[in-house]
């Protein structure tokens, strides 16, 4: 039996579920509809979604179609540098009957009331079209707005320093008003803003496109004792010299060059600090991957003495394949100071693999051949020169110096 106070009870619930939905109902709609509201100058960007004779039509993501002149999409020769599907970057003009006009600069042929769209382009933040008359103290003399003069600095025309500046005198280029005051008798442009701002926006989207571990094509930069700067496509990043080769690279300039092409695997990327490092290498076979193979212990192999250090000689085997000659293995048996008492850079000597350690990459050498006889003679040299040094110096008969010998050994 349902009892009347339940039953009001539900319709209660009831209600107030259905009010709940309809207020957020209401409340979505009218964010909706706030989206339609949009102020002059503010940028936004959207998918180009038909391009006619005249306009281009683009998906703003509001309510209604965005449409621009098509003559702003064209290039020098007159052709057109956007597609459907493209996305664009444009600035709110205004809006009549559901269409919203943009545009990607105001245009440098008006001449009724220029000034005041200037004025309106300059608080918006809308870029504008300008020619550029010719050089005056410390800059350029911009025409704009059709009539109306701005100054463009020398520091602001490019991203870097203009090597001709007068190849720039009557050129079309777009800018961005720095600075607006007497009614426009006054108005500063920089170019340089907004080739900055396209420069983020590309790295950007370079950045959202790569990740660690991804094979890049890329050109040389620059080269440093360092490493290598490469670009991959808008960003630069860095092959430290140690990732250049599986072999020891003494100088970069040496294997590579400005303006080769190469692939490159990005290794790292530190977006804070905006670097990226890249590696030759990693593109490359690893050679210790068939290094028990091709040097199986006990085997006896030819290399080149690569390197010298107190405790030993690396000997190389092969393309990013070393070993190591202990000082131990050295002496023959003698004690010697310092592995250039027998062996010297670059020459070349027959060696024994004595043991390889692949997980470490280590591989123990011994002298082999004419090489081991060399060593045994050169050890015996450096000791006879050793004792020479030692011996009491002026005269003194034979006798003399074999008890001087034999008491050192007795010690």
């Amino acid at each position: 039996m349902i009892r009347k106070n339940d039953l009001d009870d539900d319709l209660s619930e009831e209600i107030v579920e259905t009010e709940d939905e309809s207020f957020a109902e209401l409340f979505e709609e009218s964010s909706k509809q706030n989206k339609r509201w949009l102020e002059p100058g503010q940028k936004l960007t959207g998918k180009v979604l038909k391009i006619g004779s005249e306009w281009i039509f683009m998906d703003t993501g509001q309510k209604g179609e965005g449409v621009i002149e098509r003559k702003e999409f064209l290039d020098i020769d007159g052709a057109l540098t956007v597609k459907e599907g493209d996305t664009i970057a444009a600035y709110f003009l205004s809006s009549s009957h559901g269409e919203m006009r943009f545009t990607t600069r105001i245009g440098g042929g008006v001449s009724a009331g220029g000034s005041a769209q200037l004025e309106q382009a300059w608080q918006a933040g809308v870029p504008v079209e300008g020619v550029v008359e010719k050089e005056i103290k410390g800059g350029y003399e911009i025409k704009v707005g059709g009539t109306v003069r701005a100054f463009c600095p020398y520091s602001q025309i490019a991203l870097r320093r203009v090597e001709n500046p007068e190849s720039l005198i009557g050129t079309r280029l777009t800018f961005q008003i720095s600075e607006y005051a007497e009614n426009g008798r006054n108005i500063i442009v920089s170019r340089r803003a907004l080739l900055e701002e396209e420069q983020r926006r590309l790295k950007e989207e370079a950045q959202a496109g790569i990740s660690e571990g991804m094979t890049v094509t890329g050109t040389i930069t620059s080269l440093q004792d360092y490493g290598a700067f490469v670009d991959i496509g808008g960003l630069e990043g860095l092959i430290p010299v140690s990732e250049i080769s599986w072999s020891r690279v003494k100088d970069v300039r040496e294997v590579l060059s400005v303006g080769q092409q190469l692939k490159v695997v990005i290794k790292s990327i530190d977006k804070e600090k905006e670097r990226i490092s890249l590696s030759i290498k990693d593109t490359l076979a690893d050679p210790w991957d068939r290094v028990v193979d091709a040097f199986p212990e006990g085997s006896f192999h030819t290399g080149t003495v690569a390197r010298l250090d107190t405790f030993g000689a690396f000997v190389t085997l092969s393309d990013g394949v070393d070993g190591l000659l202990h000082i131990s293995k050295l002496g023959s048996g003698k004690r010697i100071n310092h592995p250039r008492e027998v062996v010297k850079e670059g020459e070349q000597i027959e060696v024994k693999i004595e043991n390889i350690d692949r997980g470490n990459r280590r591989i123990s050498l011994a002298l082999a051949g004419p090489a081991r006889a060399a060593a045994e003679e050169e050890a015996s040299l450096s000791e006879f020169r050793r004792q020479s040094d030692d011996a009491p110096k002026g005269m003194g008969t034979l006798g003399d110096m074999v008890r001087s010998r034999s008491q050192r050994g007795k010690k």
